[in-house]
């Protein structure tokens, strides 16, 4: 080996020892930057070199002391590159691996087997390299470490699969159940949990928590995550979980997300089912009746229960090269499920929509079995063009100009089951007859279509097994909790004064406020007329009602009078490596942070300071009349976020001659304190300045109630006010 060049590659890999240590003593306490986040996900990238590199090295450290290649410098040089080149990417795939784990979503025993597993991959390929030219080290030690490090590369490899695509990925076909007999199946352990399995759970697992949603366990699934509940009992039209899996697959909130194996035909009915038969977990099968709908199709599933939901076609897969010829920027065609001849068109970019780019589709008109042209200025007429796709069984013609008159051109289809005519204006009359033409047609979607609730009754009684599903009405016969209002005003920070702009997007919402710490009614609170002028600084508690809808949870915007910001500031302290923010700026900047500090989405608007004080000095052109200083900061105790132990107000008219104006000292909270983001400060006699110093001395030891008892504590501020 170049002897150069080895020694400095050497040098690199003994310092990844004391880094990677370093990672992994104070991985508990490590806050990834926002830049550093982008290097974390590399790792199921670069975690490839590695396992390629490392497996082609132990093959040929194993027979390394055959006769043929003992001798061989060649063969010997290039294996001790391969095993050095190895450990020096297992060193980063490492790296990286602990900062993608710091990120939401991630933990576990899949999570914490594939860390140290890969760690001890990282660290038996450094020692193989710096042992394999000792001269006790000859065929048998050779043979058990490339055996020991292709073993090592197996199982990281299993756990990371279990990761990324839900757990035993790697035996999952070799561990199938058995058919379950019809009259014993359970609906949701038999049926639903297996969909949720195959297409969910890789993302919501305990090790990867998507979104705060867990899908292994029926308490999980009944408690939702992030978002709210998955479902509505006996609504699927109102449930989160079937929602999301009819959006357009180009949506960001289209579930499960394109690149991921999607929903078939069956195995969304047998959801939407599932929901409106009130999301039983005990169920069986056999107890429901022999003519209801989710019987019939978990009969069907449960005969070919040994084999995967998968649809089968007759027709032969199209060209790919007419494929590829016919997508383009405003047209998406897709296989729609893998080893399938069946293609996926998605229609986007409204500005370019004509409809002689459906014509262009003739080619492959007997592939296309789902069709979107949602939100396209789709016409009656353009219907023509579409009623040549054979196969069609999905069609989506959401919000187009479309209209009850135009649907009969699809008459006669004999595959289109699925109709999606959401927010597509439509008038009653006629619109059962012209779907009744379209003999196949199972489920039609008319959610904000223009019908009420009496023609959506009507058309259901007249489209005897078709599935018509209207969605929420707004007319009080299912009342649902409101939105809490919203703040529209840019910044909640003012000069003089700020007229609050208070909001609802729903239409007819009467939002009731106080300003008094109360939190408001229905009936005795002020109503928000949207001229309430506020001189300083004010906590406004809102809440919505409207007539037939429950009463929102209370929302409470701040809003703070900074009534001279100054020309320039400086910082003579330094800031907390992590809580940089924009520097001294950042008090200044109309920018609020938020919970969590250590959140990238709202570190860059806390500054903070734990082993020195936080001294910043602020100046102004000409002369102010300063009374008062207000700091809005975190507490958050569980996280050793406190008050700080002093703070002192310094004025000058002469630069460096600093006369005290004011001291205060913030009051500690006690166990169990709730996290805020309070305004402390002080007032003083008015006094006149062009310099304000500002002094913030962080709590010396934490109270003896807390875990971190006696250590210093953290202090977070995001803007600083001066009236």
């Amino acid at each position: 080996m170049n002897s150069k060049l080895s020694g400095i590659l050497e040098q690199i890999l003994l310092a990844s020892f004391f880094f990677v240590g370093f990672l992994l003593v104070f991985e508990s306490d490590l806050q990834i930057p926002l830049f550093l986040q982008p290097i974390g996900r590399l790792h199921t990238l670069v975690l490839h070199f590695p396992i390629v590199l490392l497996l082609l090295a132990m093959l040929m450290e194993f027979f390394r002391f055959h006769t043929s290649f003992q001798e061989n410098p060649t063969y010997l040089q290039f294996t001790q590159w391969l095993i050095l080149a190895g450990a020096l990417s297992s060193a980063l795939t490492v790296i990286m691996g602990v900062f993608l784990a710091k990120e939401p979503g991630y933990g576990g025993g899949d999570l914490y087997w594939h860390r140290y597993l890969g760690v001890a991959t990282y660290l038996l390929a450094s020692l193989i390299y710096w042992i394999r030219n000792k001269d006790w080290y000859q065929s048998l030690v050779a043979k058990s470490t490339s055996i020991s490090m292709s073993l090592l590369l197996i199982l990281v490899g299993h756990f990371g699969g279990n990761l990324t695509h839900g757990g035993n990925f790697v035996l999952e076909p070799l561990i199938k159940a058995q058919a379950v007999p019809l009259e014993e199946a359970v609906v949701f352990q038999d049926l639903v949990q297996p969909i949720l399995e195959k297409k969910c759970v890789a993302c919501h697992n305990p090790d990867k928590i998507k979104g705060e949603l867990l899908l292994t366990d029926a308490k999980s699934i009944a408690k939702g995550g992030k978002t709210g509940p998955l479902f509505v009992s006996g609504k699927p039209e109102l449930s989160l979980l079937i929602q999301r899996a009819h959006l357009s697959i180009d949506d960001k909130k289209h579930m499960p997300p394109i690149g991921k194996p999607q929903l078939t035909d069956d195995e969304l009915q047998l959801l939407s089912w599932w929901v409106k038969e009130k999301v039983s977990f005990t169920k069986k099968v056999a107890d429901l009746a022999s003519n209801d709908s989710l019987r019939i199709l978990s009969t069907k599933l449960l005969a070919s229960a040994s084999g995967p939901l998968v649809e089968a076609y007759d027709f032969q897969e199209a060209d790919e090269e007419t494929i590829q010829k016919l997508s383009n920027e405003y047209r998406t065609i897709m296989l729609f499920a893998k080893d399938s001849p069946a293609l996926s068109v998605n229609f986007f970019n409204k500005a370019q929509y004509k409809s002689t780019h459906l014509d262009e589709l003739k080619d492959i008109k007997e592939q296309i079995v789902t069709l979107s042209l949602a939100k396209m200025p789709v016409q009656n007429t353009d219907l023509v063009f579409v009623k040549v796709f054979e196969h069609l069984h999905t069609l989506n013609l959401n919000f187009t100009d479309v209209t009850e008159a135009g649907l009969k051109e699809l008459a006669g289809m004999k595959e289109l089951m699925v109709l999606s005519l959401s927010g597509t204006k439509l008038k009653a009359a006629g619109l059962s007859s012209a779907l009744k033409s379209i003999s196949s047609l199972k489920k039609v979607y008319v959610w904000d279509a223009g019908l009420s609730r009496e023609d959506i009754s009507l058309l259901q009684k007249q489209l005897r097994g078709i599935q018509v599903i209207g969605g929420f009405q707004d007319d009080g016969s299912n009342p649902l909790k409101l939105n809490p209002p919203q703040v529209k005003n840019p910044s909640t920070i003012f000069d003089e004064f700020i007229v609050a702009q208070l909001e609802h997007p729903i239409k007819g919402v009467e939002i009731r406020y106080t300003t008094d710490g109360s939190v408001p009614d229905s009936a005795q609170s002020p109503i928000f007329a949207g001229n309430l002028r506020l001189n300083q600084n004010t906590s406004i508690r809102a809440r919505a009602f409207k007539a037939g809808w429950i009463g929102s949870d209370e929302a409470i915007f701040d809003f703070y009078r900074g009534h001279f910001r100054p020309d320039s500031s400086v910082l003579l302290t330094p800031l907390n490596r992590v809580h940089q923010a924009a520097g001294a700026k950042t008090f200044f900047d109309g920018r609020l942070g938020s919970f969590n500090a250590n959140s990238p989405a709202w570190a860059n608007n806390w500054a903070g300071v734990r082993n020195n004080d936080l001294v910043l000095v602020s100046m102004f052109k000409q002369a102010i009349s300063l009374s008062s200083v207000e700091l809005r900061i975190m507490v958050e105790t569980q996280t050793g976020i406190f008050p700080p132990e002093l703070v002192e107000v310094w004025g000058a008219t002469v630069e460096n001659q600093w006369k005290l104006l004011s001291k205060f000292k913030p009051a500690i909270p006690k166990e169990n304190f709730p996290h805020t983001l309070p305004l402390i400060g002080t007032k003083f006699k008015t006094s006149s300045v062009k310099y304000i110093k500002i002094v913030v001395k962080p709590l010396e030891k934490i109270p003896g109630w807390h875990p971190a008892k006696d250590k210093r504590a953290l202090f977070l501020v995001d803007e600083m006010f001066f009236n």
